[in-house]
């Protein structure tokens, strides 16, 4: 019970305080919110996670089956998908309950195990970015050199380094509490509590982590994209000088190949950009918040990761938007023409 100060007088005014675990000492408080918010916040988040799993398994569907989207990039853009679809399958249903009730009910190892995983999925995210980002740069920069460099085998290395380095390192630093180091008994007096499941980081761990999942990745792919956009623009230059009639051929196609080349470079661009947009303010308070003395408001920064959840929802549309592959992919599959005979050879666009 807490009492309530008026401007002119005090008044007993009685505030239910509710835990998570009634009969448990050191329970956490749970988030006493109208039933109307908590149906709109539990509707928002139901529709993120059936645009998540739905559009990136349309993806994985189309790229999967169809034979002509067997590409190098195309087996990034296929993993990357696998990605998203963990997210929204996996881990967005929990942080749903997680983010309405403000408690954790599942234990201290599926805590563990959640945002672990959770930590994996959005670092995996952009070193799959980051290795889009080179393939694009090796076929739109160096075109005669892109096929003898980016082989299948390569782009093999690039999607399992892509999984399993973000693994170590998200599941080694929380299983063996190396986001604690040095702020542990802040976490213990402050912070911990029965019922609770949030992501914690030292200064130390969150100067790291931040680094190494998001900021020096995403320099990077600046880095890639600015170079690419030079010789894009240098490269239209040279071919807008040459008759539309005319295929110059330079021993990995024409033009138009080129053309093409960049088209891809350009919307892979738009995801990257989306990405950055979506996921930047929670790593920048993820980094700053150790510094002013963990003064975020948890619900602002609970709000922060559900607007960089919202980059695994995103990323379908901007396929759909941009690539006239994925449409037609899409009209096939939701018409049932998926299940006629020899279907995955049918042509998505002109070679």
């Amino acid at each position: 019970m807490i009492f309530l100060n008026n401007s002119s007088h005090i008044s007993d005014v009685y505030v239910e305080i509710q835990y998570c675990y009634d009969s448990v000492s050191g329970s956490c408080k749970k988030n006493v919110q109208p039933l109307s918010l908590q149906f709109s916040m539990f509707a928002f988040m139901a529709f993120a996670i059936l645009v998540t799993v739905s559009g990136n398994l349309l993806v994985i569907t189309s790229i999967a089956h169809f034979k002509q989207l067997h590409t190098t990039t195309n087996c990034l853009i296929l993993s990357l998908a696998f990605c998203d679809f963990f997210l929204g399958t996996f881990i967005m249903p929990c942080s749903a309950m997680r983010s309405v009730y403000g408690c954790w009910y599942l234990g201290d190892f599926v805590c563990k195990l959640h945002t672990s995983t959770d930590i994996m999925l959005s670092t995996s995210s952009i070193f799959h970015l980051s290795f889009i980002s080179v393939d694009r740069y090796f076929a739109v920069c160096t075109p005669l050199l892109y096929r003898s460099i980016v082989s299948y085998n390569t782009v093999l290395v690039m999607i399992i380094s892509s999984w399993v380095f973000p693994a170590i390192f998200a599941y080694g630093m929380i299983f063996s509490n190396l986001n604690l180091k040095g702020s542990e008994h802040f976490f213990e007096s402050q912070v911990q509590c029965v019922g609770e499941c949030t992501v914690f980081f030292s200064p130390t761990s969150a100067a790291f982590s931040s680094l190494f999942s998001f900021f020096l990745p995403g320099l990077i792919m600046l880095g890639i994209y600015l170079k690419i956009y030079t010789v894009a623009r240098r490269q239209a230059r040279s071919i807008k000088d040459l008759t539309q009639q005319i295929k110059v051929e330079d021993g990995n196609g024409s033009a138009v190949s080129r053309k093409q080349e960049r088209k891809k470079a350009n919307t892979l661009a738009v995801v990257v950009g989306v990405f950055l947009i979506c996921w930047t303010p929670f790593f920048l308070c993820n980094i700053m918040d150790p510094f002013i003395g963990y003064s975020i408001p948890p619900t602002l920064t609970d709000a922060l990761v559900w607007f960089g959840y919202m980059n695994s929802s995103f990323n379908p549309l901007v396929y759909a938007f941009f690539y006239s592959w994925f449409r037609k992919a899409l009209s096939i599959i939701l018409s049932g023409r998926i299940f006629h005979r020899d279907s995955c050879r049918m042509k998505l666009y002109s070679e």
